[in-house]
Order: structure tokens, then C-alpha cells, then sequence
């Protein structure tokens, strides 16, 4: 007892919560008991002195709130219930006494006496207007947890509670508090009887909508606008019977509402019709239909316009709600309904004009609705412009009518994808089965005429994937009739042809057979076995027209594999091997190049999409191209050999990549073996399957290989590069294989097309097996390195290529976050100080932060996330403390080129907090001669001028360098790269809507001058910019 008397005392004269903690122990081992403190406090409790009275109450609360729930028994509950219902009647100890309730309800020995008794006294004595948020929020806390516990009780007190609780609920502004009294509301109206004082909840509840709440900036609640609105939605669709109520509500809010506040209201007219049922719905519904009407017709808005249509599909559908699904004739549609359809067929009837797009968007609605509405008013729809479009004198609006077709198809069709659900011939149930064939016929009339060709076109579309409707016979005669589209002239249909592409795809998808006996031969027809000649244009474009055609629709399995089949024999008859120079080789090249690259999109279609069948191309196609390819390779260069061309070499090894990056891992290993067969020992017959008819040894990595063979290469590394890191390369040593590929590569006789092949498989190969590379990679840092990189005694352009060899390695391991990459980057920072080939290395510093095509996710490659972001952390530093210097020595200036290629490689997000000590920086590398490093800053300054101009400071203390660097790159005399002219044209426009005026004020008058001059300037992108720029600037005023 003297434990609990020292706490209390202390309390009282310090309130500091370590007495209301060391009380809380006492209790929770067993050493205080609760009914010692309340002795303690007696005094208190009963002082006439209202301070301690109060504080008394407040210290029994805040051991209560933090007891735990097994120490006090019901008989404790019990007297501790009355005691707190006592002190509600006392106006010093309400706010404490509720702070007690508060935590005492949700006590589980709370009884439903108790629990009446509590609400009672709330009832009795507790004003809610004039209580703080706070204390109004322990009110409707003890409702919240009495509702949940004890509503049992709660339903037997009746109206005694219902009353009671509205009337502490009125007026309530707090958005904390209102998303408790929400929730309260939402369960009483649901499970109490509360038919007596529905009118009383509806005061109570649609007072509030719509909600215009918006937090404060700092938004101490942490409730959003969109949690008071969800919470008071739940409410007023919580019973049917606050409809007769509410309807009105929404009515004048739609009358007389903002469009947010208009959306609000249909969006919550959507969620409360269903509840507030058919009965009164229909009751309403005429006016419903009159505001909906407007917003439909004379839309403020596209999203009010379709809020007010989903809202009317509600409407339609809720009405007929209690209509029986064995009911199938009209009789069963209400009067409401029928009136709204014969309104909008009487816009229809007018199709040319803008009513009637949104009458079509009202039947639509309908044509969504289950049951005989959907067939009512789909069949009056058709009916009216089926009859229309076939009327002499409605010619001039045939284009309106298939357009308005089209979106009733697309209603009926609803989610159905062509994907999901088969053709068959027998009709389904969908309104559309009775006009099917009317429809057909209509939309097959419309392709005859230019006027009406795309709608048709889409109104076609949309037919063909509306599930079970269209039969297979009939999908052929479409296929027939939009074929011919295809051998039209050019001109008359080159504004449907992708529309006619796309209706064809979608054909494809669900009967490939039909193109595949209509389509494809129109097609192939266009694909002459000779090519044509150089001022053939006409022709040209034919084929062209026909690749890319034939790209989008042979997708499918089925027609891949004829597409395959055809071009393959098509390149066969291009590429043979001639003598002599009798034919146009150039023409012949660009005709084997398109198909080739119509063969690669198709291709590369099927890959994104991941279709099954592209792995058998590794057996059935590759052997074809690298037979195709490797004759030409074996060829004398005294004969026309069209495959040589490293143009067609490139698409060539883009298939062969494509269809090695779908092969598994044992696939893999048998297409690399044969590779390397051929490559390394000779044997070609595996990789060719024996095909190839040239006698002649393949061996392009002997130093005395014809240029031919050495460009084959190209090949070898399409294969390399998509392996998974699980393939093993078939050599004896991995290390050995590397550094003689780096020695082919740096010969005198590579050219940069062999070496770029050779390049991106030494890549490819040093990231998937740097482990079985650790050989190689020593050798590149030690005898590499100073033979080549920083050997002085070699030329400079020799030096300058091993630069580049020693990129995509740097690279290869920079990506994985391989420890040796370091030593490879120190290497190139070691060559900053070396003044013949310091600039090379310090591109290379920003190369190695660029996107590379080889070392992709696609390719399987080993990629580590954010090392990008770790090797810019990493030589950031050091290229910003070479820079820095003042003395504008060789070394500097490298450094800074570095810095530069650096910053332009890498995404903004990564140097966005480092750009005010990057902008002197910046500035001086303006003045560099190399056109491409000044573009790259002039970009870099643009991308962040928003983040430069916050800082005024920075601002003011470089504008007048800033302006004038960029009136020096803009003029034609001082910078003859167009593109640099360009980008500081361009960044000079964005200063004046960034910039304060009184900064660049002084330098207006200048500016117009200088831009003046750039207006003649020789190139039309210049010019374009300089208007630009002037603009702004003369637009420029404080």
C-alpha cells in the first residue's frame, strides 16, 4: 500500500509517465494490485478541489489504458463501469472519465450491463459540441468497440440507442472522427432495424456528400479525400430504404454539381441503385434517364460523359433485376427502357451527325445488359441502319452508318478476345446471331467504296472476334474479299492497308488455313524471283509492300513455316554464285536484304512473344542460312557472290541470334559445337547438314583468310552471344581461345566490321565465364597492357584499337561486378597522363557506362543491379579532382573529356545531386574542340536546366557565361557541327522560361541580335530552333 501511495503522490505533483509505467509493472507481476492504487487515489478521487478530482480520474485512466486485459475480473469491470458512468455527470472529470471508458471497453469482462450502462451515461451527459476532436474521438472509439462486441445489447436497446447515437453524430466535422462515424453508421444501417429513423441516419450521412475534403499540405491526419470517400459510400448504399431519400440527393447534385462533384455522384449512383433495388429505381428512373441524358448527349467531359453511361448501364440493368431469365419475350422489358430506345433510334435516323454517336454509345449500354433488352434494343439498332446504309438516298452517310456498326459490334463482342474462344459454325446466343448475315453483307459493300473502306475495315474486325459468330466458311469469304485489297494499287488503298493487316492478323490467329490458300499467294506473287533494277522504284516499293505484309500476318506456326519455306528458296535463287557480272549486284543485294529482314521481323515477333515453334528453326532454317552464307565466304572474289555482302551477313546473324536465344541448354551446346567445327577446324558439315557445295577450306581466323571469310564472322558471334552462361565453349582452353580472338581482332588486315563480330564475342564469353578466363584476363593486365596500351614505342592508331579491345572486356566484368574490373579501369585513368592517346581513354570512361547491345538480359548475360551506379560512385571522384585544376593542362582536359563522356553515358537520377560542382566544370568543357564532347554538355545542361535554375545563386553566377558560351556554339562562323548549333539554339530557348528576368535582363538586346544572325543559318533543323529561341526571348519580360 505504501508502494501504491508513493506512486500516486508522485504523480499527482510530477505527471511524468515513469509512475504510470512502475504502476503498470507493479500490477502486471503481482506486487500492486489496481484496487491498492484506487485506495491510493481515494483522496483525490473525492476532493472538492476540481484540479485534483480531475487529475485523480486521469491517473486511473492511464493505468488502465496500458493493463493488462487478465487483471481485472468481471466484478472489477463492473465497479470500475459505474464509477466512470458517475464521472460523466461530473463536467471536470468528463474528459478523463471518457479516456477510462475509452480503454475500459475493450476489456473482454466488459458485460452487456455494463455496456448498456456505459451508453446510457454517454447518452445522458455527454455533449459532443462541446468536447474537442480528440475527446469526441474516445466517444466514438467506446461506440466502435461496443458495436463490435457487444451488439447484441446494442440491437435490444432499439431506439433508445439508434437516437442516442445520432444525436451524438450530428454536426461532426473532424475527418478522423468522421471515418469512425462512417464505419458506425455502415453497421447499423446494415444490421439494425433502423426503419424508424431512417431519416435520421440519412441526415446524418448524405449531409457529408460529396466529400470536398482535402488534407493540409503537411497532412497531420493521414487520411486521404479518397478514404472519407470510400468510407462514405459503404454508408449510403447501405439499405434500400434510404433510396427514396437519397435519389433526390443525387438528382440535384447532377443538376447543379462541378464536373468533379458530377462524377462523384454517378460513380456512387453506380454502387447504391443495385442496393436501393428495382422497385424504387423504376420509381426515379425517368428522371434519372433526363440527367443522365444530358450528360450523355451534351458531354462536359469524355470521363463525366462515360460515368454517366456506366451509370446508365447500371440503371437498365437494376430495373429489370427482378425479371426472370426464363422470360424471353419483349413483354418482359419496361416501359422506361423502351421509351429510352425508341429516343435514341430517333437520333439515328440522322447518322451524319454528332447525336447520333452518342445515341449508339446509349444502345450500346444496352446491348450490354443480359436478356431480352440486349436483343430488343440490338435488333431495333440494326434493323433501322441496316435499312439506312442500303437507301439511295442515305449514300453520302454510309461512311456514319458502318462507324456507328462498328460500335455495336464491339458492344455485343464485350471482353471476348478472338484468343479465348473458338469459331464454330453453329450461331451463339449473341444479339448480333439474327442480323449476322445482313451485317456480313453490308460491311463486305463497304470495302467496294473508298468512303466507307475503314469502317468497314473495323467494323469487320470487330465482327471476326466476337466469339462463335462468324462460322469458318464465312471467315474465308472475308479472307477473299480483303485479300483483294492487297493487289490493289498502292494509292487506292495505302491508308487501310494497316487496318487491313490487322483484320487479316486477327484472322490468322483463329484460321490461318484461309490466309494461307488466299492471302499468302497474292503476296508471293509481288516477290519477283529476279530483282529488280535500280530505276525499277515502282517495283521496289511492290516487294517491299509485300515483305512487310507478309511480316505481320505469318506469325502463326502455320504460316511461318510456308513463309520460311518460300523466302529461303526465294534467297537461293538471289544468292547463287555468278561468274560474271552480268547482273545489277547492288539491286540484287537490296532484294535478298529486305527479305532477309522481313524473315528477321517475323522472327522477332515470334521471339517477344515467346511461341513454341521457333526452336525447330535451329534444325530446319539455320543450316540453310550458314550454307547460304558460307558458300558465298568460300567464293573467289573474282565471282558475284550477293551473300558476302556484309549487309546481308548483318541481318543473317541477327536471325541466327534470334532463334539461338530459344534453344535450351543442350540445344545450345549442339549448335555452338558445330559452330566452332566449322570455325576452328574446318568441318562445316555439321553446322550445314552437308549442304554446302563449295569444296574450298573455311578457315577465317588464319591470318591469310579472304576478307570474305574473316566477315563471316559476324555469324560465329550471333551464335556466342545469346548462350546461357551454362554452355561450355568447345576449346581446350578458354584463355588461349580469348587471346588469339584478340589478336585476329587487332590484325592489320580486320576491318572494323570483322573486328566489332570479334569484339562481341570476346564480350560475350569473358562475362558467362570469367572464371575459366582468369588466364586470359592476367595476360590482358600484364603483357597486353604494355605491349599495346602503354607501349610508346608502337603507332598511336595501333594504341588507339587496343583502347577499344579493352572496353567491351572492361565492360564484360564492370556489369557482373568482377573485382579485376578496377585494375582494367586504373589501367585507363594510367593513360589520362599520356598525351597521344589520353582522349581515347577517357571516352572509354564513359563508353563503359553505356548501354551495351551484346551484354544484355535478352543475351542471357551475368548482370549485377545498380553497376552502373557503383561505377560512376567509383571514378566520379577521381575524374572530378583531375579536372579541377586550374593550369588548362593536357591532363586536365582529358580528365575533363571524361568527365563529360561520363555524365552523358549514365541516366540523369545518377548525377542530379552533383550538378552544382559539375557546372563550372561543365562550362570550361564548352570550349573544347571536339564537337561531339560540347553536344554532350550542351544535352546535359539541358536536361537539368530546371535543377540548376533552383538554385539562384548558381544561376546568377553563371548566366552571363552560360548565355554567352551558347551564342558562341549557335553561329555558324564558331561551330560547324550542325548539331551542336542546334542543341545550344535549343538550350538558349529554355533559359527565359526557367531563369528570373532580372538575371538575364542585361543580356536581352544581345541575344536578339546574335539570334538574328542564326536565322540563315545553311541547315533547316538550325533555323527551326533559332525561330524557337528568338521567340522565347523576345516573349522574355519581368
Amino acid at each position: 500500500m505504501a508502494t501504491a501511495e508513493r506512486l500516486v503522490r508522485s504523480w499527482m505533483a510530477s505527471e511524468k509517465d515513469s509512475e504510470v509505467d512502475e504502476s503498470v509493472a507493479g500490477i502486471s507481476s503481482g506486487q500492486l494490485t489496481l484496487l491498492e492504487i484506487i485506495k491510493a487515489l481515494g483522496e483525490f478521487l473525492t476532493s472538492e478541489e476540481d484540479r485534483l478530482r480531475a487529475k485523480g480520474v486521469e491517473f486511473l485512466s492511464s493505468i488502465l489504458g496500458r493493463c493488462p486485459h487478465e487483471k481485472l475480473n468481471r466484478q472489477a469491470v463492473g465497479v470500475l463501469t459505474k464509477f466512470y458512468c458517475s464521472k460523466l455527470e461530473d463536467l471536470e472529470t468528463i474528459i478523463p472519465a471518457l479516456k477510462g471508458l475509452c480503454h475500459l471497453v475493450k476489456f473482454p469482462n466488459v458485460q452487456s450491463a455494463d455496456a448498456k450502462d456505459i451508453l446510457d451515461a454517454i447518452f445522458a451527459n455527454v455533449k459532443m459540441r462541446a468536447l474537442v476532436q480528440s475527446i469526441r474521438f474516445y466517444v466514438f472509439t467506446i461506440v466502435e468497440s461496443l458495436l463490435s462486441t457487444h451488439r447484441g445489447t446494442l440491437k435490444e436497446m432499439g431506439s433508445m440507442f439508434l437516437s442516442g447515437y445520432v444525436n451524438l453524430a450530428v454536426g461532426e466535422k473532424d475527418p478522423r472522427n468522421l471515418m469512425l462515424a462512417f464505419s458506425i453508421a455502415r453497421v447499423v444501417l446494415v444490421e439494425f432495424d433502423t426503419s424508424a429513423h431512417t431519416e435520421d441516419f440519412f441526415d446524418i450521412t448524405f449531409c457529408y456528400f460529396p466529400i470536398t475534403f482535402r488534407p493540409p499540405p503537411d497532412d497531420p491526419y493521414g487520411i486521404s479525400a479518397d478514404d472519407l470517400k470510400q468510407s462514405l459510400r459503404l454508408c449510403l448504399s447501405a439499405t434500400p430504404a434510404l433510396g427514396p431519400l437519397g435519389i433526390p440527393v443525387f438528382l440535384e447534385k447532377l443538376t447543379a454539381g462541378s464536373p468533379a462533384t458530377k462524377r462523384e455522384t454517378l460513380h456512387v449512383m453506380s454502387i447504391c441503385l443495385p442496393v436501393y433495388g428495382p422497385v424504387v429505381t423504376h420509381e426515379f428512373g425517368k428522371k434519372i434517364w433526363s440527367s443522365l441524358k444530358l450528360e450523355i448527349f451534351q458531354p462536359t467531359d469524355p470521363t463525366t460523359e462515360q460515368s454517366a453511361l456506366d451509370t446508365l448501364q447500371v440503371l437498365v440493368r437494376t430495373i429489370h433485376a427482378d425479371t426472370s431469365r426464363d422470360t424471353v419475350g419483349v413483354d418482359s422489358i419496361a416501359s422506361l427502357a423502351r421509351d429510352i430506345c425508341s429516343e435514341c433510334m430517333q437520333t439515328l435516323k440522322e447518322p451524319e451527325k454528332a447525336q447520333a454517336r452518342a445515341a449508339m454509345k446509349v444502345v450500346c449500354v444496352f446491348a450490354g445488359a443480359d436478356g431480352p433488352l440486349s436483343s430488343f434494343a440490338v435488333s431495333q439498332a440494326t434493323e433501322l441502319l441496316i435499312r439506312n446504309f442500303h437507301d439511295p438516298d442515305e449514300v453520302s452517310n454510309r461512311a456514319s452508318i458502318v462507324t456507328l456498326l462498328t460500335e455495336l459490334i464491339d458492344a455485343c463482342r464485350g471482353d471476348a478476345t478472338h484468343a479465348s474462344v473458338p469459331q464454330v459454325s453453329v450461331l451463339s446466343s449473341s444479339p448480333l446471331a439474327a442480323s449476322k448475315d445482313a451485317l456480313l453483307g453490308l460491311l463486305i459493300v463497304g470495302l467496294k467504296a473508298p468512303a466507307t473502306r475503314l469502317p468497314a475495315l473495323h467494323g469487320l474486325n470487330a465482327l471476326v472476334r466476337t466469339p462463335t459468330l462468324v462460322a469458318d466458311e464465312e471467315l474465308g469469304y472475308i479472307v477473299l474479299e480483303v485479300s483483294e485489297l492487297l493487289s490493289q494499287e498502292p494509292d487506292e488503298v495505302e491508308d487501310v492497308t494497316a487496318d487491313t493487316l490487322t483484320l487479316l492478323s486477327v484472322i490468322a490467329a483463329i484460321a490461318p488455313h484461309h490466309l494461307s490458300s488466299q492471302t499468302l499467294p497474292i503476296l508471293f506473287s509481288s516477290l519477283p524471283d529476279d530483282a529488280p533494277s535500280r530505276d525499277a522504284a515502282a517495283q521496289r516499293a511492290s516487294y517491299w509492300r509485300a515483305l512487310s505484309a507478309l511480316s505481320i500476318l505469318c506469325v502463326q506456326p502455320q504460316l511461318f513455316e510456308t513463309l520460311v519455306i518460300r523466302l529461303t528458296t526465294k534467297l537461293d535463287l538471289l544468292c547463287v554464285i555468278s561468274p560474271t557480272r552480268t547482273t545489277d549486284e547492288e539491286s540484287t543485294a537490296a532484294y535478298a536484304h529486305a527479305i532477309l529482314t522481313g524473315l528477321a521481323n517475323t522472327l522477332d515477333t515470334k521471339v517477344s512473344s515467346k511461341d513454341v515453334d521457333v526452336p525447330k528453326y535451329a534444325d530446319q532454317l539455320l543450316p540453310h542460312m550458314f550454307r547460304l552464307y558460307l558458300d558465298s565466304a568460300l567464293a573467289s572474289s573474282e565471282v558475284v557472290a550477293v551473300a558476302a555482302d556484309p549487309r546481308l551477313l548483318q541481318v543473317g546473324a541477327r536471325i541466327i541470334r534470334l532463334v539461338s536465344e530459344t534453344l535450351n541448354v543442350a540445344q545450345q551446346e549442339k549448335l555452338v559445337t558445330a559452330v566452332f567445327a566449322a570455325y576452328m577446324q574446318g568441318d562445316v558439315k555439321p553446322v550445314t547438314n552437308g549442304l554446302l557445295n563449295s569444296i574450298a577450306p573455311f578457315a577465317p581466323f588464319h591470318l591469310n583468310a579472304s576478307s570474305r571469310q574473316r566477315n563471316s564472322l559476324t555469324l560465329f558471334s550471333s551464335t556466342i552471344i545469346p548462350l546461357r552462361k551454362e554452355v561450355r565453349i568447345p576449346v581446350n582452353n578458354l584463355s588461349t581461345f580469348l587471346s588469339e580472338l584478340v589478336a585476329w581482332s587487332d590484325s592489320s588486315s580486320s576491318t572494323s566490321f570483322q573486328q566489332e563480330a570479334a569484339l562481341h564475342t570476346l564480350a560475350s564469353i569473358v562475362n558467362k565465364h570469367v572464371e575459366d578466363a582468369s588466364g586470359f584476363l592476367s595476360s590482358q593486365l600484364e603483357d597486353y597492357w604494355s605491349s599495346r596500351l602503354n607501349s610508346t614505342s608502337i603507332p598511336v592508331e595501333v594504341r588507339k584499337n587496343a583502347i577499344s579491345t579493352w572496353i567491351p572486356i572492361t565492360r564484360a566484368l564492370l556489369v557482373r561486378s568482377h573485382s579485376s574490373a578496377h585494375a582494367f579501369i586504373d589501367h585507363l585513368f594510367e593513360l589520362l597522363d599520356d598525351n597521344t592517346v589520353d582522349w581515347d581513354a577517357a571516352r572509354a570512361l564513359g563508353l563503359l557506362a553505356s548501354e551495351d547491345p551484346v551484354l544484355t538480359k535478352r543475351n542471357a548475360a551475368v548482370l549485377k543491379i545498380l553497376h552502373v551506379q557503383k561505377y560512376f560512385n567509383g571514378v566520379m571522384p577521381r575524374l572530378l579532382e583531375g579536372a579541377k585544376g586550374v593550369s588548362g593542362s593536357r591532363r586536365e582536359t582529358a580528365y575533363l573529356v571524361g568527365l563529360a563522356s561520363l555524365i552523358n553515358a549514365v541516366p540523369k537520377a545518377v548525377y542530379v545531386t552533383q550538378m552544382p560542382s559539375l557546372m563550372p566544370l561543365l562550362l570550361r568543357g564548352l570550349d573544347l574542340a571536339d564537337p561531339s564532347i560540347r553536344s554532350h554538355i550542351i544535352n546535359t545542361l539541358s536536361n537539368n536546366i530546371d535543377i540548376t535554375s533552383a538554385d539562384n545563386a548558381t544561376v546568377s553566377m553563371y548566366a552571363s557565361t552560360l548565355v554567352l558560351a551558347m551564342l558562341k556554339n549557335c553561329m555558324y562562323s564558331e561551330m560547324p557541327d550542325p548539331g551542336v548549333r542546334a542543341a545550344a539554339l535549343k538550350y538558349l530557348a529554355l533559359l527565359p522560361g526557367t531563369v528570373r528576368y532580372d538575371l538575364l535582363h542585361p543580356y536581352k538586346a544581345g541575344v536578339l541580335k546574335e539570334l538574328a544572325k542564326a536565322l540563315d543559318d545553311p541547315k533547316r533543323v538550325v533555323r527551326k530552333e533559332a525561330v524557337n529561341a528568338r521567340t522565347n526571348w523576345f516573349k522574355y519580360n519581368g
